[in-house]
């Protein structure tokens, strides 16, 4: 088995590390109704439309 010759410092530990720890941005979708940018699987915030139905009243 291999063995290293010297210790790792912290900074390339650490940077090894953060590597895959980056967040991803949610994805974003049109609401079908109003066009507006929504979130998906989510009520539209400016019509109030889910699944081709109203769930919340807007004005």
């Amino acid at each position: 088995m291999a063995v290293p010759k010297q210790k790792k410092g912290r900074g390339a530990t650490h940077s090894r590390r953060s590597a895959n720890s980056k967040l991803a941005t949610p994805s974003r979708s049109t609401c079908p109704q109003c066009g507006a940018v929504k979130l998906p699987h989510r009520v539209c915030p400016s019509c109030g439309y889910y699944k081709d139905r109203q769930v919340i009243v807007t004005e």
